[in-house]
């Protein structure tokens, strides 16, 4: 569906699963954006429509029709939002259910040494920008989304939690610097789990099932050198179920560089459940309670 209006800031929107390119969609719009949403099929919700200025569905490894769908809506930026399981890329039949075109077999088969996701998707920049079309930092238009700094909820981290955020946040910062995986779970010191291709949801049912007694904390963090056009670490009132669910009493992410979806009820499901919530800075002092 196309919903034309005059203006000369036309932006792309690559649209995976999750809320967060509705945020990021109205964003865009609220400053003023003509914005071509492409939703992907299979992960972005089709409500995406409703707000876009143009609406188009294509498939995850359609690069070609990506930047086909760009270039006719004269669109020279474009941002990438919403989740995708890599997994999808190791099943059987992967290319049946892919069906890649010419541009991204392309790319997969001869231009990437290895296919870590900071690999893969500054291929996919290199792509883009060939046609004159540049990725963004896809926290332009959402700033006031990213996590603060200090205790969002109203119990505070016991001695026991702050030690393991601190223990954990070190450990996930390597692991972002390796670019495997943004999270980790941590009980007295003790890694329990560590994410990687799988995500972080499954990462805390893994958690769970290796530490049924629970009590354990879930730090998230950016990589050392974060790359915002991409896989920016992003939290919802969803991951406070599953570490509900799960037996995590305790959430640690990185202010000022992870996405906060919906955080009213985050904070409020967060204190329904006892469970703390941090946003840690790279450095702190002291701890801060940002609740007003």
């Amino acid at each position: 569906r196309d919903r034309r209006i005059p203006t000369t800031d036309k932006l792309g929107l690559i649209a995976g699963a999750g809320r967060f390119p509705f945020m990021v969609l109205e964003g865009a719009r609220h400053a003023g954006c003509h914005v071509t949403v492409i939703g992907l099929k299979g992960l972005a919700d089709g409500a995406l429509a409703d707000d876009a200025n143009i609406f188009r569905w294509a498939g995850l490894a359609r690069l070609g029709r990506w930047i086909r769908i760009l270039k006719r809506a004269g669109a020279r930026k474009v941002i990438l939002a919403g989740s995708v399981e890599k997994t999808a890329m190791y099943g059987r039949w992967r290319w049946l259910r892919t069906l890649p075109d010419l541009t991204a077999a392309r790319i997969w088969f001869f231009k990437l040494p290895d296919k870590r996701n900071d690999t893969v998707l500054s291929a996919v920049a290199d792509a883009f920008a060939e046609q004159g079309i540049i990725m963004q930092d896809c926290t332009e238009y959402t700033k006031e989304h990213l996590a603060p700094e200090g205790v969002l909820t109203r119990r505070q981290p016991s001695a026991d939690q702050v030690r393991d955020a601190d223990f954990g946040w070190t450990i996930a910062k390597e692991m972002g610097r390796l670019d495997i995986g943004q999270s980790i779970a941590v009980k007295e010191t003790e890694v329990i789990a560590v994410e990687a291709i799988e995500g972080t949801d499954r990462m805390i049912e893994r958690a769970g099932s290796l530490c049924s007694r629970g009590g354990w904390t879930l730090v998230k963090v950016a990589k050392p050198n974060q790359d915002f056009r991409f896989d920016v670490p992003t939290v919802g009132p969803e991951t406070i179920a599953k570490l509900k669910q799960n037996g995590g009493k305790a959430l640690v992410i990185e202010a000022g560089k992870t996405v906060i979806v919906d955080r009213e009820r985050l904070i409020a499901d967060a204190d329904a459940a006892g469970i703390v919530v941090t946003g840690k800075a790279a450095r702190y002092t002291k701890t801060q309670d940002v609740r007003a």
